[in-house]
């Protein structure tokens, strides 16, 4: 058994954002309702810290999703998406399974750095969030790893940062690569929005302990 001398430091993750682990997530649907609209794929990407207390990506986990029985598929969310429903390699799967999938490595994250649950981290989070809510729901998921209702937001992050609110100017303000042919999969929005909420983060000072920050 360890002891105090020989136990691993905690991450600083694990006070950073008070508790919670930043997990960027997007999902990919059928529509903009998430009670009328199907989940389709999801992708998530837990963020780590390197070796010099920096923010990184961490790796990324992805799902395409069979649409939940009664759910609505609106066609120009297809078009606008890519996403063929009936391609032989799409390899989706049922929601409970595909929530799990996505949720292991995050649950995973979330105990490598001593956080207590995680925080969704989106572009419109806000969205992503109520579709991954809405999911858990109806498939009977009872162990979601994530805050139910809090999330960081990078349109307000880029917004005070860069004064811009559309991911792909946010993206491009922040000096990051955008290729508009990717945009739209659930991996590639995922990797770029963690990519400019790690950008963000690092340039703003780590906060003070509260003790030192009240001057005690």
């Amino acid at each position: 058994m360890p002891n105090a001398d020989t136990a691993a430091a905690p991450s600083p993750l694990a006070t950073r954002f008070r508790g919670f682990l930043p997990v960027v997530v997007d999902v990919e649907t059928g529509g903009f309702d998430w009670n009328r609209h199907a989940l389709l794929e999801i992708a998530v990407a837990p963020i780590d810290i390197d070796e010099n207390g920096l923010l990184v990506v961490g790796p990324i986990t992805s799902s395409h999703v069979v649409p939940a029985q009664g759910l609505e598929i609106d066609p120009k969310s297809l078009e606008v998406t890519g996403i063929d429903i009936d391609h032989p390699f799409r390899d989706a799967k049922p929601e409970r399974v595909a929530l799990e999938a996505v949720f292991a490595p995050v649950r995973a994250a979330v105990k490598k750095h001593g956080c207590q649950r995680a925080i969704l981290v989106g572009h419109n989070a806000h969205f992503d969030l109520n579709f991954l809510n809405a999911a858990i729901a109806r498939s009977g998921h009872k162990r979601s790893p994530f805050h139910p209702f809090s999330v960081f937001d990078t349109v307000t992050l880029a917004g005070v940062a860069y004064g811009q609110t559309v991911l792909a100017r946010a993206v491009q303000a922040a000096g990051l690569d955008w290729n508009s042919d990717e945009q739209h999969a659930a991996v590639y929005d995922t990797e770029r929005t963690a990519q400019l909420f790690c950008k963000i983060v690092n340039a703003w000072p780590s906060p003070l302990p509260i003790a030192d920050a009240q001057g005690t």
